[in-house]
């Protein structure tokens, strides 16, 4: 943590000071953190002293990003709209007019890091986390809908939100998506696997639905950007980083959340089934869910999605790490890939 008196003029204490002496009270002093894990962007955990007591915000940046704006009325439209814990805005800030990156401010909400503590959960806090994960999934599909599938974004004109790259048939929506993640393979380790990578999703994507009912999707809903305490009955304290979202199918959300949080963390079937009864139990509270045979084929492709977004963010997410922990993460996803793709659906076991 840092300690810093107004005149501080290094980069991210004159970015902080800045927004402080733009959007905040006359304070004291203040200090600040990074977080730990996950987020998108450049984010500090802010403690000012003002008139003698401390307040605790968050601030976050974004550097050249048209679409910042969607996160911060996000936030407020989910909060609004769900009991998804979701951070409040306190600032946004655009076109600052201080030298500085566009950015918001919410309040800070208490809980560690999910990412960082899961694999240390008993079993069953872990259980009552991944019930949880599953409510939030329910309630943010049974309240927030579209007419038809695409990626989220403002309205340039009224600043409403809307779907864009609009389409009526979830197939070939998802279907572009992965090849996104696919193209996002040049220049990673995984680039020798593009060619199998299309030919494994052309060869399945046929069992996913061309129709659904598209529902809000946080597309990157995973562990390392949620709050937790473990000590709360509903022990989920914040779900952030809202800049991915999408009108999708809510089967590919819940699929996807199997993986991040589930899948493939537990070797044993029989641990995996009871955390996905829970998952399900969870979603089931605010909205009907059956998963059928037809559903499992869907979950398998996916999976196997999921996966390949994870291998095309892979430079980024292992950017801090040894070699040897970079070379062991890539043995793992490479082990992963070819399991997940002897997994998916054939046309010939879809006819069955």
């Amino acid at each position: 943590m840092c300690c810093v008196e107004p005149d501080t003029v290094s980069s991210p204490e004159r970015d902080i000071k800045a927004v402080l002496d733009e959007s905040g009270p006359d304070y004291e002093t203040f200090t600040f953190e990074r977080p730990t894990a996950g987020h998108q962007g450049e984010v500090f955990l802010v403690t000012l002293r003002y008139a003698g007591q401390e307040y605790e915000v968050v601030v976050k940046f974004q550097a050249g990003d048209p679409d910042f704006a969607l996160e911060p009325f996000l936030h407020e439209y989910v909060a609004d709209r769900t009991k998804i814990p979701v951070p409040r805005i306190l600032v946004f800030e655009e076109e600052p007019t201080m030298d500085i990156d566009a950015y918001f401010v919410t309040e800070r909400i208490s809980g560690d890091n999910l990412a960082e503590s899961i694999s240390e959960l008993d079993r069953s806090t872990r259980g009552r986390v991944i019930e949880h994960a599953g409510r939030i999934l329910g309630d943010m599909h049974a309240e927030i809908g579209f007419e038809g599938f695409g990626r989220l974004a403002l309205d340039d004109g009224d600043g409403r939100m809307i779907v864009d790259e609009f389409s009526w048939d979830w197939r070939q929506f998802f279907h572009d998506v992965v090849e996104g993640h696919i193209d996002r393979f040049e220049g990673t380790p995984f680039e020798d696997l593009q060619d199998d990578a299309r030919e494994y999703v052309a060869e399945s994507v046929h069992v996913v639905d061309t129709s659904a009912v598209p529902r809000l999707v946080h597309d990157d809903f995973r562990p390392a950007n949620m709050l937790f305490d473990a000590s709360r009955s509903q022990p989920i304290t914040a779900v952030l980083d809202w800049q991915f979202a999408l009108a999708a199918d809510p089967e590919y959300h819940i699929a996807r959340t199997d993986f991040l949080f589930i899948d493939p963390a537990f070797q044993d079937a029989d641990t995996r089934n009871r955390l996905r009864d829970r998952l399900y139990s969870g979603y089931r509270e605010y909205r009907e869910f059956d998963p059928g045979e037809g559903y499992e084929q869907r979950r398998a492709v996916y999976h196997f999605a999921t996966l390949l977004w994870r291998m095309a963010g892979f430079e980024a997410a292992f950017a801090d790490f040894s070699e040897l922990a970079k070379g062991r993460a890539e043995a793992r996803f490479r082990q992963q890939f070819d399991q997940l793709a002897g997994a998916l659906p054939s046309e010939e076991s879809s006819e069955e």
